[in-house]
């Protein structure tokens, strides 16, 4: 879970039920990155930071058991880059 502080909460924006596909949409491994953010497994719920234009990383970069379900990325925080 992507943790903020006190001093930092106030940096953050809440966006009220986004439609943007880049909110909704859930990424396989290998597509490349829409917009640049932390981003959560919806399986595992482990996170990763990426860069717009990246692609989601491979298996061996988070392991999941064979019998597992796949590794899918959603968005859960947009970050504000220039570039």
């Amino acid at each position: 879970m992507a943790i903020v502080s006190d001093e930092t909460v106030k940096y953050l924006s809440q966006v009220n039920k986004p439609t943007e596909e880049h909110w909704t949409h859930v990424y396989e491994i290998g597509e490349r990155v829409p917009v640049s953010g932390i981003y959560r497994c919806i399986h595992c719920r482990d996170e990763i930071t990426s860069n717009k234009g990246d692609v989601f990383p491979p298996q061996n970069k988070i392991q999941h058991p064979v019998h597992a379900k796949p590794i899918l990325w959603q968005l859960i925080v947009l970050t504000q880059t220039q570039g």
